[in-house]
């Protein structure tokens, strides 16, 4: 959909101006059709709110956010749907729910699947109530009344955790995504004219992606990319999720540059799925973690930290996810390095220490920037060799 913003009106913005007055973070909603002032500035709130970009525009993900926003758990009942699932608030409370009293139904990412489902019918089956998967009246009641079965600890940091390493340290045989953003006839992301020369986001993420594909590839991982140098259509992060889904892959990391009106902005950043509310990808945010201070080490970028959004390609996917800001392409500083095919293996270097870093046990974890990636390589031969 084209983005609403300021000036625009109809029934989209009545729409929209409804559901932030539900919200709280709008006035009247009938004080007209205008996307005015005041109402982008209702939205710009509420995407901070929600761990979006905050731009004061209604997207695609904005509004899908803005559209689930206006449910509350028990106000309608909530059922497995297989080829449209609904998807909302409550949806997501009730995730969190049984997530905090210890059923294992993956993430709480607001989409009512099947393991949301089977979920609700295993409490179902513990309260003496008709196990069918659906969340109405009843299991709303029986929800409220009952506390926590789970305390001390985070039953889905321990779930989360236990998988990742019951595979073992070794890369050989993991399954990775390697996401480069954009992409696309119409969608090239950040563009930065540079005398005769024109850089492109599109274009430098698929080549840092292309050389992580390799490298990886070399340790022994099979590696997927989610598109080409030039594909005839842009994919949706929806679909780029679906992807990685649909491989059963074990890791995805997306590949972007950033951009800024200020030539000043510098710096990398990672992302990692997670909600004001406290719900995370417990080992996303671990391997965000690695990444960015890996990438900090070897490269002696500006660090701007990593941080939880719910951003549907971190939300959706059902493995940790995270997403790589690789400098800012409107810095001349960032961008001088970027251009250098040089430099961005070195961003590749780091990158895979941390992929290898987040099969290590906690306890048995490495220094930062001590990975020699060249020795991955080898033992990745070795392995082939000896079958």
């Amino acid at each position: 959909m084209r983005p609403i913003r300021r000036g625009d009106q109809g029934p989209a913005v009545v729409e929209i101006r409804t559901i932030l007055s539900t919200l709280g973070l709008l006035g009247d909603p009938d004080g007209g059709a205008e996307y005015d002032a005041g109402t982008e500035m209702a939205v710009r709130a509420f995407q901070q709110s929600r761990g979006l970009s905050v731009d004061g525009k209604v997207g695609d993900e904005t509004w899908r956010a803005l559209d689930a926003a206006r449910w509350r758990l028990g106000q309608r009942a909530l059922y497995h749907a297989v080829t449209d699932p609904l998807v909302g608030d409550d949806v997501r409370q009730l995730q969190e729910r049984l997530l905090e009293m210890g059923y294992d139904l993956g993430r709480a990412d607001g989409v009512y699947s099947g393991y949301t489902a089977r979920a609700v019918a295993q409490f179902q089956r513990e309260v003496g109530l008709v196990p069918d998967g659906s969340c109405g009246p009843a299991t709303v009641n029986a929800l409220r009344r009952l506390g926590r079965k789970v305390v001390g600890g985070r039953p889905q940091l321990l779930r989360e955790t236990a998988a990742f390493h019951a595979s073992g340290p070794a890369l050989v045989g993991k399954q990775i995504v390697v996401d480069p953003g954009h992409g696309g006839p119409h969608d090239t992301g950040v563009v930065v004219p540079d005398g005769p020369l024109r850089w492109t986001e599109a274009d430098l993420a698929f080549d840092i992606a292309l050389r992580l594909e390799g490298r990886l590839a070399a340790a022994g991982m099979r590696v997927h990319l989610t598109r080409g140098p030039n594909p005839a259509e842009t994919m949706t992060n929806q679909q780029r999720a679906n992807l990685a889904n649909d491989l059963g892959a074990d890791l995805l990391i997306s590949i972007h540059l950033d951009g800024h009106a200020n030539p000043e902005a510098d710096g990398v950043a990672t992302y990692h799925y997670g909600t004001t509310s406290g719900v995370t990808s417990t080992v996303g945010e671990r391997l965000a973690g690695l990444v960015q201070r890996e990438i900090v080490a070897r490269t002696g970028m500006r660090n701007c930290q990593t941080h939880s959004k719910t951003w549907d390609l971190l939300r959706l996917t059902r493995m940790p996810a995270v997403r790589v800001d690789a400098g800012y392409l409107t810095s001349p500083s960032d961008r001088s390095r970027l251009v250098d095919p040089l430099f961005r293996d070195r961003m590749v270097e780091a990158i895979m220490a941390a992929v290898q870093r987040m099969y290590y046990p906690i306890e048995v974890d490495v220094p930062t920037g001590s990975i020699d990636v060249s020795k991955l390589r080898a033992a990745a031969a070795e392995a082939a060799a000896a079958h």
